[in-house]
């Protein structure tokens, strides 16, 4: 079963607690335990908590905090954005949202109420946080006061957007529609969009719209002087009783709420006479303006009654209280459970509930989004913490990944070089890294070194290599390094950011070397897109592979991308598409393609195939009809290490995609490169890769 769901509505007051409490209900009956989280809650006073989460929360008996039940408040949200924290927000809705769902079987996700300062950049908002936390979502608009055309429109609009970044849209709910028009509504509804969307429209109910008495106290600040019992009542309609008592009876109407001025003591005790009458309406509560309070006569007439509606006082008068009155807009909450059980029995009556839970289940997300990918990598590291060696001690940016990663308590690590001079530097560059919390190493002074180079000397002493000559080499960083590897007093490397390519690959190649199955070693990219994370390989090793190493380049990317979450599907791409082109390149792909395909063909691949076919759906189909892969490609392998450099270097400058990697595949344990250019973030992702690959190595020995 998919995980979540997100309710998100295009405007305020369209009724989401309706959906929010009958799919909870609905989602009781299918699963042992469901979560609910609101990313985003309406500021709330000191001593008081978000009336959605206390509604869900209390009424159902769920597990959870309050604290745990949202991320931010909209000040705060606010506040970020106006200084350019967006990627904060998204990142710690995603933090916050995956501790619930760890903890339940799935979670019903309430979006933003489009209310106070923000409301305007609300909905976009809302298709961001579905997008980043990889669930579909339930659209809702609200019929009231719109035509038919601005009603299907208003939803048709929003379901475009919520599709066009990559948001599956469950299902479609018009609410508040008047009661005569909602077969019109599901007609029309379903007239324009697909056919698979789940569509529905609930009627407008007096009882949901009208506010409680309870309501009308915490607006007007009243006093409440009698049936507190009964603050819940629901004041079906008003009346002002300004008249006598003999002409306003007539005007009186079921569930009707009085108003009258505090001193009419005879509207006062006739309407709750007229209450108890068998023929006259019953009425929900009296309001008395002014600020009057009946005479203590009266006061004691009313207490001797057996039955007392509330009857609350309020300062103001009658014609503003009247019109504040008319004005609220009716909450459902926690106590009013007439309100609750109203909204669940429409929400079962109108929609089509068993339709939209087997969609949950059947749901599963087409891939993952880049802010998802990289909590998950950092949240995988920190379960099992490995030990990571950085050759390049001294480095600015080494030394600032380093106290990032271990702020994160992410993963172990050891620095190579002087130990007096990468204290000095950390000084000198305000770093304040607790130094006990990390290994600093100098390869001359290592207790260790000795060992080594004598473990070296042993590997290569086939190569020519004597004893001195290895004692050399292992006061080089690189080798130094990858001894640690070899010998399990690392569990990882990363390096390059100011050594080449060979210089911090070849001691890998020389002693870790490769495994078994692999007779080269390659790499990829993690390009962590706008709205996607694709695989690029090799765009890093090999400059001209064969069809054979071609093939197995693209098993590696495919084992790479399983380790890593994502379910490959492999384009191997070429200047042509599938027969249409000719010329040695094109069949050293179409032979890589057969081979992978001969090989594994559990896996999902295409060749040869060309970019624009691999990634977009229209051209895929076009030229590539029957194919698995085209328009949906997510691991692509590139013909030559030209192309493949120079593509990720355009995609990563052009769309300011982040570039994780080189990450070298085909060794015995995880040894990987850094750009000379690289950024602080760059080398904080590539120890988390690292890291990562550490743990799959350990788990196949």
């Amino acid at each position: 079963m998919n995980k979540a769901i997100y309710i998100a509505t295009t405007e305020p007051n369209s009724g989401k607690s309706i959906v929010s409490l009958g799919l909870m209900q609905s989602l009781l009956g299918k699963a042992a335990r469901v979560g609910y989280f609101r990313p985003i809650i309406d500021d709330f006073e000191p001593g008081k908590i978000d009336n959605h989460i206390n509604t869900v929360s209390t009424y159902f008996n769920l597990d959870i905090k309050f604290e745990d039940a949202y991320a931010y408040r909209r000040s705060d949200v606010i506040r970020k954005k106006n200084e350019n924290k967006d990627d904060e927000i998204i990142s710690k809705i995603i933090e916050k949202y995956k501790a619930i769902e760890e903890r339940f079987d799935f979670v019903l996700v309430e979006g933003t109420s489009f209310t106070g300062e923000g409301s305007i950049i609300e909905f976009d908002i809302n298709v961001l946080i579905a997008k980043n936390l990889g669930v579909p979502a339930i659209i809702l608009a609200t019929g009231t006061g719109k035509t038919l055309e601005e009603l299907v429109g208003n939803l048709q609009m929003a379901f475009d957007s919520f599709k066009e970044k990559g948001v599956e849209v469950l299902s479609v709910i018009a609410n508040k529609v008047e009661p005569k028009n909602v077969d019109l509504v599901v007609s029309e509804l379903e007239t324009y969009l697909p056919s698979e969307v789940i569509v529905s429209a609930i009627p407008l109910n007096p009882i949901l719209a009208n506010p409680s008495i309870k309501e009308i106290v915490d607006t007007l600040d009243a006093k409440v002087l009698f049936g507190e019992t009964y603050i819940n009542n629901q004041a079906g309609n008003f009346s002002v009783g300004a008249m006598q008592l003999r002409n306003y009876l007539i005007h009186l109407k079921e569930n009707g709420l009085v108003i009258t001025p505090g001193d009419r003591a005879d509207i006062i005790l006739g309407a709750l006479q007229a209450h108890v009458s068998g023929n006259y309406p019953s009425i929900s509560g009296i309001v008395l303006t002014g600020g009057l309070i009946p005479e203590d006569s009266i006061i004691k007439l009313i207490e001797g009654l057996s039955e007392i509606v509330p009857i609350i006082s309020v300062k103001g008068g009658t014609f503003s209280v009247t019109n504040c009155i008319g004005n609220i807009k009716s909450q459902i909450y926690a106590q009013n459970t007439e309100k609750i059980n109203t909204s669940i029995n429409d929400f079962e009556r109108y929609v089509k509930v068993d339709a939209l839970v087997e969609r949950l289940i059947r749901f599963k997300s087409n891939g993952i989004t880049p802010r998802m990918f990289q909590y998950n990598l950092l949240k995988r590291a920190k379960y099992n913490k490995k030990h990571i060696v950085l050759p390049e001690g001294l480095d600015e940016r080494v030394l600032r990944a380093t106290k990032q990663l271990i702020d994160l308590d992410a993963v172990k690590i050891t620095l190579l070089g002087d130990k007096n001079q990468i204290e000095e530097k950390m000084v000198l560059l305000d770093i304040a890294l607790d130094l006990n919390r990390i290994n600093i190493i100098s390869p001359i002074e290592s207790v260790h070194f000795e060992v080594y180079a004598k473990t070296l000397y042993e590997l290569r002493k086939h190569k020519n290599v004597n004893l001195a000559m290895a004692k050399d080499l292992m006061e080089d960083v690189s080798y130094f390094g990858s001894m640690m590897v070899y010998m399990g007093d690392a569990d990882g490397m990363v390096s390059g950011a100011i050594h080449t390519t060979q210089h911090t690959i070849l001691p890998a190649l020389q002693f870790i070397k490769t495994k078994p199955e692999a007779s080269i070693v390659s790499s990829v990219f993690f390009m962590l897109l706008e709205d996607r994370v694709s695989v690029y390989g090799d765009c890093a090793i090999n400059p001209n592979p064969t069809s054979e190493q071609l093939a197995e380049i693209a098993i590696s990317s495919a084992a790479t991308s399983l380790a890593f979450g994502i379910e490959p599907k492999i384009a191997m791409l070429s200047y042509s598409s599938g027969t249409s082109g000719v010329g040695e390149d094109v069949e050293r792909v179409r032979k890589a393609t057969e081979i992978v395909k001969n090989k594994r063909p559990d896996l999902k691949v295409e060749g040869p195939i060309q970019y624009d076919a691999a990634v977009d759906i229209k051209v895929g189909k076009l030229k590539l009809p029957n194919s698995e892969v085209a328009g949906q490609a997510n691991v692509f392998i590139f013909p030559d290490l030209n192309t493949g450099n120079n593509t990720y270097k355009a995609v990563q400058r052009e769309t300011k995609a982040l570039a994780i990697g080189p990450i070298i595949q085909g060794l015995n344990k995880p040894v990987n490169d850094l750009s000379r250019g690289c950024t602080i973030n760059d080398i904080f992702n590539t120890v988390i890769v690292t890291a990562i690959q550490a743990q799959d190595v350990q788990n196949k020995k």
